[in-house]
């Protein structure tokens, strides 16, 4: 049975007129149960994460700040949320869901976590609607706890993983590829291990194409012996941030086409959610749910 992390603070109460779609996460997990694709049973809620794991990624000036609710307001803004208790309570539950993830997947192929794929967070910052960096924290539990030998990271988000390319830069047993629009946000690019940059207004055939020519490959030349997928739907050609075309059969198709390469493999594979902006809720959630129905129909 698929395990998927979730929590009802998931969906934090944002100001009226916010842009960030925080809605998404409490739907995905009511159309996964209407569907019936999931039940209750599927679902489970993490604690908190231990602050041990947090700090072997992230500086404890930066750990401090957040719990103390001290960050500079210039890195608030950078972030894009305000920072309150309750988004702290958030985000270090994400992250423990994630940590979570990685144990289940051990036993099932594959686990999830509905939130996740807070990519630009980096050691001493967060951006871009991240502040912890969930795959980050749970990579270096792995590696850690003598759980993993060489990870790769897959993050498929529109926009480049650049905080967890930061992270790594230094770690020869995690491996960070990401495939994101060339002419998107970052503005300034960080040097992940191996960077796929696309052109805008890439649509299915180029996109999966690419996709199929570099995962493969990749996988067989770093013989990892875990997966993160980052796994964003904002490469659909209706978000309002992607730039990208890519339409939703496309982008399911990626995500058949990744859990493959997994179960081809013989890989255990941890799912975070990233971004999804499209206009329409509907949009975003049907996507995401994509993800979920097909991790079901594979490995279940």
């Amino acid at each position: 049975m698929l395990q998927i992390a979730f929590s009802p603070v998931y969906r934090l109460r944002l100001p009226e007129g916010h842009r960030f779609p925080m809605l998404k996460y409490e739907l995905i997990h009511e159309q996964l149960l209407y569907e019936g694709t999931c039940t209750d049973n599927n679902f489970f809620a993490p604690a908190p994460v231990d602050d041990r794991w947090v700090l072997g990624v992230h500086t404890s000036d930066y750990v401090e700040a957040l719990k103390t609710g001290t960050l500079a307001p210039a890195m608030v803004r950078r972030i894009g949320f305000p920072l309150t208790p309750e988004l702290i309570e958030r985000e270090w539950i994400i992250t423990q869901g994630t940590i979570d993830c990685t144990q289940i997947a051990y036993r099932d192929g594959v686990a999830m976590n509905i939130a996740g794929g807070t990519h630009h967070a980096f050691p001493d910052r967060g951006e871009g609607f991240c502040m912890l960096n969930d795959v980050g924290v749970a990579a270096h539990y792995l590696l850690e706890t003598n759980q993993a030998r060489k990870i790769l990271v897959i993050d498929l988000d529109v926009h480049q993983g650049n905080g967890t390319a930061v992270m790594f830069q230094q770690e020869p047993r995690v491996f960070t590829f990401s495939m994101h629009g060339k002419d998107n946000y970052p503005l300034r690019k960080e040097q992940s291990d191996l960077d796929v940059e696309l052109a805008t207004g890439t649509a299915d055939e180029f996109y999966l194409n690419t996709l199929y020519d570099s995962l493969p490959a990749l996988i067989r030349r770093e013989q990892p012996d875990f997966l993160f997928y980052v796994s964003g739907v904002d490469i659909l050609a209706s978000d309002r941030l992607g730039k990208l075309g890519v339409s939703r059969e496309g982008c399911k198709t990626r995500d058949v086409f990744v859990f493959e390469q997994a179960m081809h493999f013989g890989l255990p594979i941890t799912v975070s959610m990233g971004g999804g902006y499209s206009p329409r809720l509907t949009d975003i959630v049907e996507a995401h749910c994509n993800t979920f129905r097909v991790a079901a129909d594979r490995f279940f």
